[in-house]
């Protein structure tokens, strides 16, 4: 196996308490690697803080603490360099144990075998240089996708002034009636430029979700239902909207995501009602203890295939095209959900209707303690 061969010697860190064990490795590796050594964990650590180093090395038994037990403060305080432990006693169990929990590569025996040794500090610097390309890359790839998202949001922005513009002139057109149009296009390119600003509204709500830093704050579940009921009511003012809010205590959450969440899914719950209903009908219930909120919202719409129903949460899938959709609303409800630690499951068979039940934790303050009320009505 070729092994990478860096500009500059592989930096290795040797902690032992026996000096003749530190003098030893000085001597067998100084030619082929920078060595630092240290007579203790402390000792260890100041060295990490005050160098950059590639591999850790430590003995499994000093007086005042195990090799092990080193590395579990190194693997905290500095994640990067790759930790090998040498052991010259058959302590199994606690080996395992380091390996299991991720905080050596490997061991090996004490006395050690000098070229074992070698080819296990190489193997150990390849792990560390790969890693420290892929964090690169990471990072990199983080750089582009906020530059993606900020692209996204302005453009999106931008888009909407010559789309108001255009709207603009079709109302006036309309009101004038300066134009003549039997075959009705103007009402196709009046339908597609509403949907096209629907489709930039729910993009700039996306990036604002993913954007916005959490800020918690008390929520009165009653009022922020209304206020969602009120902005989908005019999809369908014919359905009836049936909400019990069951909120006995104060409830802390980001009211921004709430907002979103519960605007798509009302929305989505008018949006796939039957045309043919004679009563649609969403129900909303709402129950509220110390620990978290669940909300369900139910209705006797459309319904959703089961085969769709673990697609339904991808950006851009759509379950019915019979409806006038855009596949990205239950993708912004799973990404809000995301960012506050909510949980989302749903029931659904085609032609009887819909079920979404949101679990979302209680950001409550340990010093509040407010009662609220309970409300069930129809509305």
């Amino acid at each position: 196996m070729s092994t990478i061969q860096p500009a500059n010697k592989i930096r290795v860190l040797y902690v032992d308490d026996e000096p003749n064990n530190l003098l030893a490795f000085k001597a067998s590796f100084r030619r082929k690697f920078e060595i630092f050594t240290a007579h203790s964990a402390a000792e260890g650590i100041s060295v990490l803080n005050s160098e950059m180093v590639h591999v850790v090395i430590a003995d499994q038994r000093m007086p005042q603490s195990t090799g092990v037990e080193f590395f579990d403060i190194v693997r905290v305080s500095h994640p990067e360099p790759v930790r090998m432990l040498l052991t010259g006693y058959t302590d199994v169990e606690a080996i395992v144990d380091a390996i299991n929990k991720g905080q050596i590569f490997r061991y090996i025996k004490k006395p050690w075998d000098e070229l074992e040794l070698e080819t296990a500090i190489n193997n150990a610097f390849e792990v560390y240089h790969t890693r420290l390309q892929l964090k690169e890359k990471v990072q990199e790839l983080e750089r582009t996708n906020d530059e993606l998202n900020r692209f996204v949001y302005s453009t999106s922005h931008d888009l909407r002034s010559p789309l108001a513009s255009v709207m603009g002139v079709l109302n006036l057109a309309k009101m004038e009636k300066s134009v003549i149009d039997p075959n009705g296009y103007m009402q196709m390119i009046e339908s597609c430029i509403q949907k096209m600003d629907f489709f930039i509204l729910k993009v700039i709500e996306y990036y604002k979700s993913i954007r916005v830093e959490e800020v918690n704050q008390p929520v009165d579940f009653k009022m922020l239902i209304n206020e969602s009921i009120e902005l989908c009511r005019m999809q369908n003012p014919a359905i009836t909207f049936k909400v019990e809010v069951n909120q006995p205590r104060q409830f802390y959450v980001d009211v921004f995501r709430m907002s979103v969440i519960l605007n798509n899914l009302i929305s989505n719950a008018v949006k796939y009602q039957k045309p043919d209903e004679l009563n649609p009908i969403v129900k909303l219930v709402v129950d509220v203890t110390d620990e978290k909120a669940v909300i369900s919202i139910e209705d006797n719409g459309v319904g959703i295939l089961e085969d769709h129903v673990n697609n339904i949460f991808k950006m851009f899938f759509r379950s019915n095209f019979t409806v006038n959709g855009l596949g990205i609303g239950l993708y912004i409800v799973k990404e809000a959900l995301n960012r506050i630690g909510g949980e989302i499951s749903v029931k659904s068979k085609q032609g009887d209707g819909t079920k979404f039940e949101v679990s979302i934790p209680n950001k409550l303050p340990v010093t509040s303690n407010k009662p609220s009320q309970l409300v069930a009505e129809e509305i």
